[in-house]
């Protein structure tokens, strides 16, 4: 981190001068924010969660979400490649992958995940990619098609699941590695061209005969799921509830700046002389508020080992997606025409606002869950 000024002074410094000039740019063209995630990086940020004696900033899932929250009322694509970044960095400290952590510590090293795959989608937590150990016994190879990867190709390492190494007994449903962008054989397939976060390259990509060395594993061997569970799945939903906390945040601020401008000339009157939009404008800033609030409290729960954390977890992501796609519906409502049109930046937040409802685990799958956990069912399987 850098030692004359704090995060949060580094992170509006980066957001001012490069990740809030170019967004309108990286949405339009769909082009992966590589200038943004390099002054994140040169600013210490990528590392903000890497343990300190590694070199890192060594802050916790609070910062984290602060910073995804700032990022995610500017470009929405940027703080999807940082959310997935700050995942895999949950899965490699979990895992204690030194080296990694150092080179991300450095400034100059992208992470995140490759989970979903072609053949069970957004049901992340059960793979078809295998993983066979080679006669060596030091290498494996790994033959995968995926189906979503943030930051694909563009990344600097993958955490990547796969089923148990082939063989195994009695192991668990999935097992972590951790794969470099310059393995033979990793290759992605075709662009992203989204209806929101257009620029986070979100792409499949394919292992076909991608080797690694058993060194490579993430913990053990089938606990992968585990792994994922207790130290991904919590940083992945809630930094995605903050950035729909984020985006919410800034479509109140638009709004409110939208109606003090427009005015009704034959009236002689402004939009913000009128009861109704005033109203509207309130509610989208109660809203803003509840989803942060409700992130902040995720957040002491978990800080704090509180019983409901868990539930907590579960609930976070779905209600401030949710509450974010209702929002953009009413500040496209309140902005009228003038939202309407695609150099809005309501209109590009409306679009955004969409993914989270889709982005595994979907808003159905965490509904779901919630009801097994309150039901005391277990979250997977059977039931």
């Amino acid at each position: 981190m850098p030692s004359q000024e704090s995060y949060r002074d580094a992170l509006l410094r980066v957001i001012d001068e490069v990740v809030a000039p170019r967004a309108t740019e990286v949405d339009a063209s769909g082009e992966f924010p590589r200038q943004q995630v390099r002054a994140l990086g040169a600013a210490g940020l990528l590392a903000l969660t890497v343990p300190a004696d590694l070199g890192g900033g060594g802050a916790g899932l609070r910062e984290a979400a602060e910073v995804i929250r700032e990022l995610g009322s500017v470009c929405g694509s940027t703080a999807m490649v940082v959310t997935m970044h700050y995942a895999a960095v949950g899965a490699l400290t979990a895992a204690g992958d030194k080296e990694t952590l150092t080179a991300i510590a450095a400034g100059d090293h992208l992470s995140t995940l490759a989970f979903s795959e072609q053949g069970s989608r957004s049901h992340f937590w059960a793979p078809l990619s295998s993983a066979v150990p080679l006669d060596d016994g030091q290498t494996v190879r790994l033959e995968a098609s995926k189906s979503w990867v943030t930051s694909a190709g563009e990344a600097d390492s993958y955490v990547w699941s796969s089923q148990p190494l082939s063989g195994a007994t009695g192991a668990g449903p999935m097992t972590l590695w951790l794969v470099p962008a310059g393995a033979a054989g990793l290759s992605v397939a075709g662009a992203f061209d989204g209806l929101g976060l257009r620029g986070n390259s979100s792409a499949a990509m394919t292992a076909d005969g991608v080797t690694v060395p058993l060194g490579a594993l993430l913990g053990t061997d089938g606990a992968g799921l585990d792994l994922a569970l207790a130290a991904v799945l919590p940083v992945f939903l809630i930094c995605s509830a903050a950035m729909s906390a984020g985006l919410m945040r800034r479509l109140a601020d638009e709004t409110a700046a939208h109606l003090g401008r427009t005015r009704f000339e034959h009236l002689g009157v402004s939009l913000a002389q009128q009861t109704g939009p005033r109203a509207q404008l309130a509610r989208l800033r109660i809203e803003a508020d509840r989803a942060w609030a409700l992130v902040a409290e995720t957040l002491t729960a978990v800080e704090s080992g509180r019983e409901d954390a868990q539930l907590l977890v579960l609930e976070v992501k779905a209600a401030a997606g949710e509450a974010a796609a209702d929002a953009a519906d009413l500040a496209l409502k309140v902005g009228g025409g003038a939202a309407f049109r695609k150099e809005s930046v309501v209109e590009r937040l409306f679009r955004d606002s969409r993914a989270a409802r889709v982005m595994a685990p979907t808003t159905d799958a965490l509904h779901d869950f919630i009801g097994r956990a309150l039901l005391g069912l277990p979250l997977l399987g059977e039931v």
